[in-house]
């Protein structure tokens, strides 16, 4: 079992950065592959960024946040990072962490992850 917990969620201005945590406990020797997603009031929830569980796996991110969302590992931490610059209203959603031990590379659906926490909220006033 892994276990989730993000932090750094809150409110920000439209243009500001916020920096989001996910820390993981419990098997997760060996690494793992990881994302966030999100999800606005009345919408599906969607992919935002994920890396693979090997170096050579890279990283993949939702054509609306790319070039301002940045997803990195810390590895003495045993956290991934989401740091998101030139925030908009439309990135205001609940932001939630997934991790899944088994694949290598990054998984575009939520149901290629089998850990996720328990989310937090972000919001940009405009």
């Amino acid at each position: 079992q892994v276990q989730l917990v993000e932090s750094g969620g809150g409110l920000v201005q439209a243009g500001g950065s916020l920096r989001l945590s996910c820390a993981a406990s419990g098997r997760t020797a060996g690494s793992y592959a990881a994302a966030w997603f999100r999800q606005a009031p009345g919408k599906e929830r969607e992919l935002v960024a994920a890396v693979g569980k090997s170096s050579w796996s890279g990283t993949n991110y939702a054509g609306s946040v790319k070039g301002r969302f940045t997803i990195s590992r810390d590895n003495a931490k045993n956290t991934v990072n989401l740091q998101m610059n030139s925030l908009k209203p439309e990135d205001t959603a609940v932001y939630y962490c997934a991790a899944d031990t088994t694949m290598t590379t990054w998984g575009r659906s939520e149901s290629d992850y089998a850990y996720w926490g328990q989310g937090t909220q972000v919001t940009v006033s405009s």
